[in-house]
């Protein structure tokens, strides 16, 4: 039996995003996501939305169909 998994290159956050430190933040994402970590990746608010920021994910763990990150934000091109 397969494992539905995505392989993710961005940060799309919807909103959703829990913030758990001075920039650290955490996101639940439904599914089995797979993402780079150590590396900089693009942080939107929505997949076609222009980048707000840049982060680097330094965990990511799956458990109960959910994926869920924790991520540094290193740079935020807007406030809003």
């Amino acid at each position: 039996m397969g494992m539905p998994m995505e392989v993710n290159t961005m940060i799309v956050t919807k909103g959703k995003e829990e913030r758990i430190g001075k920039n650290d933040f955490s996101l639940v994402k439904s599914g089995y996501r797979l993402y780079p970590i150590d590396i900089p990746v693009s942080v939107r608010k929505t997949k076609n939305s222009e980048d707000i920021g840049t982060a680097y994910i330094k965990k990511v763990s799956w458990e109960k169909n959910e994926t869920h990150i924790v991520y540094e934000l290193t740079s935020l091109h807007s406030v809003n």
